[in-house]
């Protein structure tokens, strides 16, 4: 078969101004610089996700909202490139079948996902550069010399997003992670469209296509710089969190310059020759492998270990050696940072003895980034965040076996102790790591406390509901003298009844309502009926009352003998109302002893109401305490102690209109419930207190730095 006369020569392609792609090469050369500002765009948003998802992460309400911006983090690092590389592929294929002739090959209509927010997202894109997009269009359209659909333009924000949501559902991105993905998507790629828009177009009218449409303005200068504010680069962000960390650093060395200036200065006198920075990182490292296992502050005192490897390389130089200005301060900062999560019984003592164990570990990050102290998504800052979030609610085992969180953490400082030098990257992967870890365990935690939550309102439904049937009898019963067969089952049979009605189906509905009548047609065809009208009313009505009231019965887990014998009694009642004055004194009667209501039927036990008894108090004061109750929030922690053992747990539902408070472990197992006013006064009385579970490095960086600037004052 010869097909050399369909072969266009490659050179005769570029003079006709047609690459071998099929496309025109000023088209080709729009799509390459269009792609290389999305390929910039990209990286802009996966440098910057990190900063981005925890700045949501911390804004974050509730605990979901943050695991859900954490597992976006995770998706992001571990399918970073492949996203990457899937977006630009589908951005070549599309350009490649804008190219085709035969329309049947193109893709079908972009379709996006409704409830990801994609949709308002290009609308946004085309209210703010609907012009310049419009003008674009025009313009290839006039270089392909046919129609080119809108939806099917690959630099349309549709296309773009549709690209994005397709990468990230091929390699598997979650689908409750995509809308945040999209989001940052939106921040980094759409809003800076307008640059490739005015680029395209630029470059189309500066070779004759269309070049008679009139020219729109540029996006100003300042949109850039604000989209530069929005999405700072992960250099950029790098230096400001150095800066920001240099700053906090400069001003603590400032406080402890005034608190030890007189001994600072003395050993400066003696100019003994400092050791260097690097010589220090290999000193701690040293120090760092002879931690011990089962730390104690007192086992272990940093400083102390410290001087003596100082003596020993002064011993070996023939000199003595310190730390230079800059190090000690350092040292002294880590080591008041470490003093005071030593001293916070916010956190259970065990792991404060892991988080003891990372001081060196901790300095050394410090010497080697001092954004540590300036940002506060750095890795090893979250990563001592996170672990102390995770175990908060931790509790001693019974049995004496850690759990998995427990050896997790373990593990997790073990692995910086052996194998952390210089390589802070080591701490982002951990982080990453302890983050999959602790996702799965918040699951599953979760789940037990929705179970505990859905029980527990379960059981205030039933509550309020037999207090509802209860004031259903009282409302009738109190004060009438009634046979006591009827009574008895009022009390134990057709109260079930109502109960079961009312928890079913209302208080308004048809069950609800017909249980009520059934009752009241039941009292009143006990008693006497004198009047011939009556006594024919009544017999009319029996039939569907015994209907009524073995379809309800029948409903109800009740004793079939006892339910027998209420029927066959209930057939004398109604004997003796109809036959009235002729029937007294009759043997039926003698068996039908009858009893005076004289008070509340109660069928709700007191202990089943009770959230934590009230107990008088000398002062009873509670403004204070009621106000700190009524201010916490779901997942808040505190810690119970009136125990042998302090028992720690978290608010999981608000009941009873916010009057009942349950508490569940860390499992998310129900083990304590109060009133408002029962937690307040435990409060008061020191059995229970509040636990801060607010980030643990900030906590302590803000509590060094009031110390300091106080002793400063004084």
């Amino acid at each position: 078969m010869h097909t050399e006369g369909k072969v266009v020569p490659l050179a005769a392609a570029i003079e006709r101004g047609v690459a071998a792609s099929g496309l025109p090469l000023l088209l080709l050369q729009v799509r390459d610089k269009a792609a290389l500002q999305l390929r910039q765009g990209l990286q802009a948003l996966f440098d910057n996700a990190d900063d981005s998802l925890f700045e949501m992460a911390d804004k974050a309400v509730d605990r979901r909202d943050q695991n859900l911006c954490f597992e976006a983090m995770r998706d992001l690092r571990l399918k970073r490139k492949g996203i990457e590389r899937n977006v630009l592929d589908g951005f070549y294929g599309a350009f490649a079948r804008i190219g085709q002739a035969d329309p049947s090959s193109m893709p079908m209509e972009i379709r996006l996902e409704r409830d990801s927010g994609a949709e308002t997202m290009v609308a946004r894109v085309l209210s703010r550069d609907g012009l310049a997009l419009g003008q674009l269009l025009q313009r290839l359209q006039a270089l392909l010399e046919r129609p080119l659909a809108e939806q099917r333009n690959p630099l349309g924000p549709a296309a773009l997003c549709g690209l994005f949501i397709d990468a990230g559902r091929s390699l598997g991105v979650g689908a409750r992670v995509r809308p945040i993905l999209l989001n940052l998507f939106e921040r980094h790629v759409l809003r800076e469209m307008h640059v490739i828009y005015d680029d395209a177009n630029q470059l189309l009218a500066a070779a004759g296509v269309l070049a008679d449409l009139p020219s729109l303005p540029r996006r100003r200068a300042e949109d850039r710089r604000g989209k530069a504010r929005q999405g700072v680069s992960a250099v950029q962000a790098e230096e400001q969190g150095v800066a920001a960390g240099l700053a906090v650093f400069q001003a603590v060395q400032g406080m402890l310059a005034s608190a030890a200036a007189p001994q600072a200065a003395a050993t400066e006198a003696l100019s003994i020759p400092t050791v260097s920075s690097a010589d220090l990182l290999r000193l701690l490292t040293h120090l760092q492998h002879q931690v011990p296992a089962t730390f104690e502050p007192d086992d272990f005192d940093l400083a102390r270990q410290l001087g003596i490897l100082l003596l020993r390389v002064g011993a070996r130089s023939g000199g003595q050696r310190r730390l230079c200005r800059a190090d000690e301060d350092l040292v002294r900062l880590v080591g008041l940072l470490f003093d005071y999560i030593q001293a916070d019984d916010n956190l259970p003592a065990s792991l404060r003895a892991l988080i003891g164990r990372l001081h060196i570990p901790l300095l050394k990050v410090a010497l080697l980034d001092k954004s540590l102290f300036g940002r506060p998504s750095h890795p090893a800052r979250r990563l001592l965040n996170e672990m102390a979030a995770a175990a908060i609610g931790w509790e001693r085992n019974g049995d004496g076996l850690r759990d998995s969180l427990h050896l997790r953490v373990e593990r997790t400082v073990q692995r910086l102790l052996n194998d952390f030098t210089d390589d802070v990257g080591l701490f982002a992967e951990l982080l990453d790591d302890f983050l999959a870890f602790s996702q799965d365990e918040r699951r599953r935690h979760a789940l037990l406390e929705q179970r505990t939550r859905d029980a527990e309102e379960g059981r205030v439904r039933t509550l309020q509901a037999r207090l509802q049937v209860q004031r259903a009898l009282n409302a009738r019963l109190r004060g009438r003298v009634l046979p006591q067969v009827v009574l008895q089952m009022l009390v134990q049979g057709w109260s079930q009844v109502l109960l079961l009605a009312l928890l079913k189906h209302g208080e308004a509905s048809a069950a609800w309502r017909g249980a009520l009548a059934t009752l009241d047609t039941l009292l009143g065809s006990i008693a006497a009926h004198h009047d011939p009208l009556a006594r024919e009313r009544l017999l009319q009505q029996l039939p569907g009352l015994l209907k009524a009231l073995r379809d309800g019965l029948a409903g109800v887990a009740l004793d079939s003998v006892l339910t027998r014998d209420f029927f066959l009694q209930l057939q004398h009642l109604h004997l003796r109302a109809c036959a009235g004055p002729l029937a007294e004194g009759g043997d039926a009667d003698a068996s039908l002893a009858e009893v005076r209501v004289e008070h509340d039927i109660v069928l709700v036990l007191a202990e089943e109401l009770a959230c934590a008894p009230l107990r008088p108090l000398d002062d009873d004061d509670l403004t204070q305490p009621l106000r700190q109750v009524q201010r916490l929030r779901l997942g808040a922690w505190v810690e119970v102690r009136d125990e042998d053992e302090a028992l720690r747990c978290k608010l999981v539902a608000r009941l009873d209109s916010n009057d009942r408070l349950v508490f569940a472990n860390r499992s998310g197992l129900k083990v304590r419930e109060w009133s408002v006013l029962g937690l307040a006064q435990a409060l008061r009385r020191d059995d229970v207190r509040l636990l801060d579970d607010g980030l643990l490095f900030e906590r302590a960086l803000q509590a060094v730095l009031g110390e300091l600037r106080q002793c400063q004052t004084h």
